[in-house]
Order: C-alpha cells, then structure tokens, then sequence
C-alpha cells in the first residue's frame, strides 16, 4: 500500500509522509511561527476574501460564514482572549494533525485555521469523497498563497498542509506519532479508529465524537413577536437544519415548545407554515432518495411506539410528534425530519439531556430565562445555547473547549 498522500494545498507533486513529516518539523523561512503571527494573519485575512467574493458566497452561503469568522477585526478579536497571567509566556503546540468529517465540507477549515493563528505547523487529511465547498476551499487556498508577500507564502507552504490519502495503518499511525497534537472529528467510531494509532508520550487527544443537538421555542415568546420576527425564526431555522442535510452535530432534530398545549399546537404550526414556505423561497430540492429516508424513518419510528402522530409538508418537512416528551431521538431521521414534543419549562428538560447533547437552538426566550437553564443542566450536556439561525455559526469555543488556548501552551517563567 502506498505511503504517499495527494497534497492538496499547497498544490504539490504528490509526497511520501515521512519527508511530509520531516518538511513539517523543520524551521520555516522567516523564523518560527509564533502566537497570531503576522505571516499566518496576512495569509488568512487574504484566504477570507476570497470566500466572501460574491460568486462564492453565492454559491456556498456556508463559505460566507466562513469568510465572516477569519476577518482581521474577527481573528484580532478572537486572539485578544488569550490571557497570559504574570510571568507566563503563550507558544505554539508545534505539529497539529487534523481528521475532519466528511460529511461537512467546511469544519476542518475552522479547525485548521485556529491551530494556524495559534501558530501551529498543521496537516489536514482532507476526505476523498470531499467536493463542492470543500473543493471551492481548496481552490481559495491556493489562490491566496499566490498574492500574498513573498516571505509569507514561503513560510505558509513550509508549515501548513491539506491532503488526501487511502486508507492507510502506515501514513495515519506516522501522522499521529508525529503529532503533538490530534484533532479527531467525526462520529464515535472515526475516534475509536484513529485512537488505535499511537501518540507520542507527551501529546493527546482533541476529540469532537457524535453530537446530537435540539431546539427550544416559547410559546409566549412566539405569541409576543412580530411577524417579522417569527419569518426570521423560520428563515434561521432553516439555515441551522438545511445547509448540511441536518446531518451536521449542530442542527437540531427535535423542537420542544415550551409553554400551555394549546399555545404551543397552534404556534408550532404557525412555525410550521412559515418554515415550509421559506423552502419554497429557497426552492429548496428534497431528492427522492431522500424522501424515502425520511418516511421509512418516521414510520419506523411509529412502529417503534416513539411516535404519535405524522405530518408530511411535501418532501422538504416532516413533523414526528412524539409519544413521550422525555424520549428523544437522537439519531438522524433524514433531512428536514424533526421530533416535536410541548413540555411546560425548560427545567422539564433538564432530566433528559445527555452529555452528547451539544447545541440548543432558541426562540423566544429571555437571557436569564436560559441562564437559569443552563445552571440547572450544570455541565451535564448541552455546550452552546443559541438563537435559531446560529446553530451552524462556528466560534472560537466549541463543544466546550476553548480551541486557541488548547491549540497553545504556556510557559511560566519566574526570576
């Protein structure tokens, strides 16, 4: 089996890993990368105009998003929260290896370009069976390595690298040896996989395992707002449930209305009515292999005593209403599939969270309203608390972890 990975950014011949590994560890031209180093700043900025031209935004509203998180002002800002007490200095990890999902185009970007700021050298196995966006990331990539200075473009191609390969024991267990860091996206069994291949004794483990995610919208919330405000629900709703066939960690499969039954029967179908005509606006595609999914699941759903009642709008939308507000389902029912339960307070809620739970999304409520929540969950699930529309928005914190601090170490230094 071949050693040799496929480098997809920069744009190269293809390289066996063990000179991929050597040309990583070695010192770029211009000095080592450090913190927020210039170099990777100016590289970076000029990558994310590129995403947000207006052909690509277009094209991929995801990569837009993208573009949006690694402005200047935006990395600055993300930078300026790494606190360093008296006495203690930040560094570098030194080489960070990244194993992204395939099912979403564009995480190991956020990934790759956090570690980059925090001045890691990196490698990025990027899926075979990547395309469209992630494709049109690579191509931005190369592009921006092409107009930035010089100096800067010697010291990006020296020390970061996207690339491809088979599957293969020899390649990942000598990127993971090399590592100071792994970076594991994916579900429970990409971790265990690639947990089989040995770390050095002094690195770990950054784990991003399954994740299910839900939304919470109050009825006296959705009776107080405007129509306006109700169509922006819908509309962000949309976003977080559609942009990645609800199969990303972060899209909610289940909206629990928080209020009276009746309220919340009627305003969930005002929901309902608004959302489906936002797929029209969108025209919105469901293919008809996924139509079926989507039916094979919720009727197996009923068959399995979970599900009370069904409603189909057309292919794009389908409602499970559930038997029993405290079971949840929590695997993925087919795009645009959603469990819908009325319970009376968000602490009804709290016994059913599980710490695979990462993101509520929410409409209606109160900052102390899902303060109080998240108190009363205290740690036991549930990462992130968002507003519908947000779901998807990547952020320097997630699933818990503070990604520049755990892509940097510090050091204390005392006279």
């Amino acid at each position: 089996m071949s050693t040799s990975l496929t480098q997809r950014f920069p744009a190269a011949p293809d390289v066996p890993v063990s000179d991929l590994v050597s040309e990583l560890r070695a010192e770029p031209p211009g000095g080592r990368l450090r913190v927020g180093d210039p170099r990777v700043v100016e590289f970076v900025t000029k990558f994310a105009r590129k995403l947000l031209a207006p052909a690509t935004a277009r094209r991929f509203p995801e990569l837009a998003s993208l573009g949006f998180f690694l402005r200047k002002g935006e990395i600055a800002k993300a930078l300026s929260t790494l606190d360093t007490s008296a006495g203690s200095l930040r560094f570098p990890r030194g080489l960070v290896f990244h194993v992204p999902p395939a099912n979403v185009d564009t995480i190991f970007v956020y990934s790759w370009a956090l570690s980059a700021l925090a001045g890691n050298h990196n490698v990025v196995r990027v899926s075979s069976r990547s395309a469209g966006a992630a494709e049109a990331v690579l191509d931005a990539l190369n592009a921006a390595l092409s107009e930035v200075d010089p100096d800067t473009a010697a010291a990006i191609t020296a020390t970061q690298r996207m690339v491809t390969y088979d599957r293969s024991d020899e390649v990942s267990g000598a990127l993971s040896l090399a590592a100071d860091l792994r970076v594991i996206w994916g579900g429970d069994s990409s971790v265990a996989a690639l947990r089989q291949y040995p770390l050095a004794p002094h690195a770990r483990d950054l784990t991003f395992p399954d994740r299910s995610s839900f939304a919470v919208a109050s009825v006296a919330g959705w009776q107080r707002a405007s129509e306006t405000e109700r169509r922006a629900a819908a509309e962000g709703f949309y976003n977080d449930s559609y942009w990645f066939d609800q199969a990303a960690c972060s899209s909610p499969r289940a909206v629990f209305w928080v209020g009276d039954d009746e309220g919340a029967r009627v305003a969930g179908q005002e929901f309902r009515t608004l959302l489906a005509q936002v797929l029209v606006t969108k025209q919105h595609v469901t293919e008809p292999a996924m139509a079926v999914q989507k039916r094979v699941s919720a009727y197996g759903a009923a068959v399995d005593g979970l599900v009370k009642e069904i409603a189909f709008e057309g292919n794009g939308l389908a409602t499970l209403e559930l038997t029993d507000s405290a079971v949840m389902p929590r695997e993925w029912l087919g795009a645009g599939t959603f469990a819908n339960a009325c319970v009376a307070s968000l602490s009804d809620l709290v016994p059913i969270v599980l710490r695979k739970d990462q993101t509520v999304g929410q409409f209606g409520f109160t900052t102390e309203e899902l303060t109080a929540f998240a108190h009363e969950l205290a740690g036991r699930g549930v990462d992130r608390i968002v507003p519908f529309g947000s779901a998807l928005t990547f952020s320097a914190v997630w699933d818990g972890y503070d990604l520049l601090a755990e892509f940097s170490r510090l050091v204390t230094v005392q006279a």
